[in-house]
């Protein structure tokens, strides 16, 4: 749908680089189909991606966030990365301060509330606001479980039922579904995948489904399989639950091909990710306008970090006003080791 450019964006591009941001776009996407609501406020938004090595997954955040520009121009969308590559957060606080700007919409696309959403960016944010201490941020909320996320791979899953897409007419109630979600230290996010799954699975027909993760956590995509394969399904249909495209969405692709050598009697299918879709459009038009109206309502009381402080009487800090949700903890991170991790994440 997207043609790709090897786009660079060093901060000294930065500004270039957002004014160009609408020649990024293939004018073939329905663009003009879609219609999103209103904005309340001309208030420049900051758009986080998590960040990855791979091109083709950071040129897809980019051009997602060139389609949302293109929708509404009334203001900047600035797109920026937590890790990885570049621009970061800082360069695209930078640049709203460089156009006069004083307050900015924060908002994290990124589809649970773990570490990243309720640490990381947070931190960063703080630290940037050292810089331009005359800056508002307004954090917005994560993309979490919605009835539009539902709908879209509801849509993905009907269009396998047909004959081009399921050649040998398997049914439902021989195929397994297996989820794959990336993985998280935090448990509170990962169970949201266990339950986007259950709901996901509920009334659809198929065997069952199994949950796993290609990272961090367990049960790993490997053991999601061998669980699939105790059902005795014809089909499995792996479901990776992400945004975008990436490493460990061609890891996920790369294991699939492997399980499918394995297993040649059965039909493996593996679904794309989300992608540059209208659901998720319209979802991150819910979200700005939620940061602009200072209606974001996040989940503080199974934060985990919120957890092991008040386990270890350590001071907390909740700040709840105009949709900021900040976290104050300490730098050591116990969940960095593996084993550790395992030993922690039961006690939490």
């Amino acid at each position: 749908m997207f043609k790709r450019y090897n786009v660079l964006l060093p901060l000294a591009n930065l500004t270039r680089t957002i004014d160009l941001m609408l020649t990024l776009i293939d004018r073939n996407f329905p663009v003009e189909s879609l219609s999103l609501p209103e904005l309340p406020l001309k208030r420049p938004l900051l758009m986080i991606g998590h960040g990855t090595r791979d091109e083709d997954g950071r040129q897809t955040f980019l051009d997602f966030a060139a389609v949302y520009q293109q929708l509404d121009s009334s203001r900047p969308v600035i797109p920026c990365f937590l890790e990885l590559t570049t621009p970061t957060i800082q360069d695209g606080v930078d640049y709203c301060v460089s156009q006069g700007y004083q307050e900015i919409s924060a908002l994290p696309l990124l589809l649970f509330a773990a570490r990243h959403n309720k640490f990381d960016v947070t931190n960063e944010l703080d630290r940037t606001k050292k810089l331009h201490p005359g800056v508002k941020f307004h954090y917005g909320r994560h993309l979490g479980i919605t009835p539009g996320i539902l709908e879209l791979w509801q849509g993905r899953l009907a269009q396998l039922d047909k004959r081009e897409h399921n050649l040998h007419q398997i049914e439902r109630s021989e195929t397994v579904l297996l989820f794959v979600g990336r993985g998280s230290s935090d448990p509170d996010a990962n169970s949201d995948v266990y339950k986007l799954a259950r709901i996901l699975w509920e009334g659809s027909g198929y065997k069952t489904v199994e949950t796993c993760f290609i990272g961090i956590t367990h049960p790993r995509l490997e053991e999601g399989f061998r669980r699939a394969l105790f059902y005795q399904p014809k089909r499995i249909i792996v479901l990776p639950y992400f945004l975008f495209t990436g490493a460990l969405v061609k890891k996920i692709l790369t294991i699939c091909s492997q399980q499918q050598v394995k297993y040649p009697h059965l039909e493996i299918t593996c679904l794309p990710e989300m992608g540059i879709q209208p659901q998720l459009l319209h979802l991150v038009r819910e979200r700005e306008i939620e940061t602009q109206l200072g209606q974001v309502k996040m989940n503080c009381e199974m934060c985990k970090f919120r957890l092991n402080a008040l386990e270890n009487n350590s001071a907390i800090h909740h700040h709840h006003h105009n949709g900021h949700h900040h976290h104050h903890h300490q730098s050591k991170d116990d969940y960095a080791d593996p084993e550790k991790y395992h030993q922690r994440i039961w006690q939490v």
